[in-house]
């Protein structure tokens, strides 16, 4: 079903058509203009799949592939030039230069909780890089994956970018079955990735991979409370929780737990107003699955605020829980909504030893205003990205790779990092032809103590 349009992709990549600065630079320009013009299209298909308002639209998605493609238009002339690099003395007078080569034709696989920028941020990358792209965007977020099917085929000819629709247990097999992809870049969760890395390796195909887990939000004693309460709550409920960097669970110290919680209550009131489920600034589940897993969390512990759910308006309202059961699976799953279990410590060291029994978050939030015990913090445990006062905001600084460590995930992105992923180091060593050592050549006898001097 898919062999004949990949192999015109692949033949097209062959072509070298995709390799030079201005075809990659106008290719970037027909994509932000596509944008553009389909700016309110975009709006309306996030409304419709997530209620997303226009403002959380542009601040967390529309907007961020914005600055991917302007950091991507001033940077690629820099980002395309062969670094030169120094020689080793036993291979002098040569020059070396690594280049970035393209890899050919690639796939992104991107999940329904942020659906465009989650497929357009890498493809700005992939393009940047020179390369041929398929985009599998999620079928549980169809109104965007529509709207970025129109943006792809009205801006772009099929051979070098595509997007194919379905249902991905089925589709993404089934391409991987019928051609060999240059790399595969995929976000979502362990399982589907567990299964896509397996039937990479089989060729070889290198992948990067995007996933979750249980991310802290770690608040020590001596932290601002009225801003990491607020800070926490922004990053928290930000899409109704569906959001792989949110906090997914509050690490506080037992004698600001209170303080804390009330701070997030406060917050929750401002930003939401006392009738959350009909607040333009809150969204809504993604569908009836996912909400009766997220309400099935409930009797997990003790409900210190909301709980207040509508199936019908797949609603959950933003929502505190302590006194979390033993063994509970709300602090096993990764929660992926606006569900925030709240566990107290008493010392750091008690701390550290809770979010290592979470291994390898994606995400790691610290709030402190002791430069000592954010080092001990950073030394002591491994996570993918974060930030230190502030949650969720780190994934916006194009400067900064986005990516996970351990389960949760391989690889980063975003910005140049996006560029790197999609190309590969083509090392390249230039050798004059007017000096010719005889000693670099067989009968090698009697040369050994030369080799020791050049080679050490």
């Amino acid at each position: 079903m898919y062999t004949q349009l990949l192999q015109n992709m692949r033949n097209y990549f062959e072509t070298g058509v995709t390799r030079s600065y201005n075809f990659r630079r106008q290719q970037l320009l027909a994509l932000q203009k596509a944008i553009h013009q389909n700016e309110q299209a975009i709006n309306d298909a996030l409304y419709y799949d997530l209620k997303k308002s226009p403002e959380e639209t542009y601040i967390s998605e529309t907007g961020l592939v914005y600055a991917e493609l302007s950091v991507a238009l001033k940077k690629l002339g820099k980002w395309m030039k062969p670094k030169r690099v120094g020689t080793d003395i036993a291979n002098l007078p040569s020059s070396s230069k690594i280049y970035r080569d393209p890899l050919g034709v690639v796939l992104i696989i991107a999940p329904w909780n942020y659906p465009l920028q989650l497929s357009f941020i890498p493809l700005v990358g992939a393009v940047a890089g020179g390369n041929c792209a398929v985009i599998k965007p999620s079928e549980f977020a169809p109104a965007t994956a529509a709207i970025m099917q129109k943006i792809i085929a009205e801006t772009f000819s099929p051979e070098y970018i595509s997007i194919v629709q379905g249902d991905g247990a089925e589709i993404i097999p089934a391409m991987m079955d019928a051609f060999r992809f240059d790399h595969i870049l995929y976000t979502g969760s362990i399982p589907v990735a567990k299964a896509i890395y397996a039937r990479a390796a089989a060729d070889l195909i290198p992948v990067t991979l995007e996933l979750g887990g249980k991310s802290p939000a770690i608040v020590e004693a001596d932290a601002n409370i009225e801003i990491a309460a607020k800070r926490i709550t922004m990053g928290k409920f930000l899409n109704v929780g569906q959001t792989c960097i949110a906090p997914d669970y509050l690490l506080v110290h037992k004698s600001v737990k209170d303080k804390l919680i009330s701070g997030i209550i406060k917050s929750m009131k401002e930003f939401y107003g006392d009738d959350t489920a009909n607040s333009y600034e809150y969204g809504k589940i993604i569908n009836e699955k996912r909400f009766d897993k997220l309400v099935s969390y409930f009797t997990d512990g003790n409900i210190v605020h909301g709980g207040t759910h509508n199936k019908q308006q797949l609603f959950i309202e933003p929502t505190l829980i302590d006194n979390i059961k033993p063994g509970a699976a709300i602090m096993q799953d990764e929660i992926f909504g606006p569900l925030l279990p709240v566990i107290t410590f008493n010392t750091t060291e008690e701390a550290i030893q809770t979010v290592k029994q979470h291994a390898n978050p994606l995400a790691f939030y610290l709030f402190t205003s002791s430069a000592e015990k954010e080092q001990q913090w950073i030394n002591n445990v491994s996570f993918g990205g974060g930030c230190i006062n502030n949650a969720d905001v780190y994934f916006t600084n194009h400067h900064l790779p986005f990516g996970g460590v351990g389960n949760s995930g391989m690889g980063a992105y975003h910005g140049k990092f996006t560029f790197d992923t999609f190309t590969r180091l083509k090392p390249v060593m230039k050798t004059p032809v007017w000096f010719n050592l005889a000693i670099k050549y067989p009968p090698f006898r009697g040369k050994l103590k030369y080799f020791k001097w050049f080679i050490k």
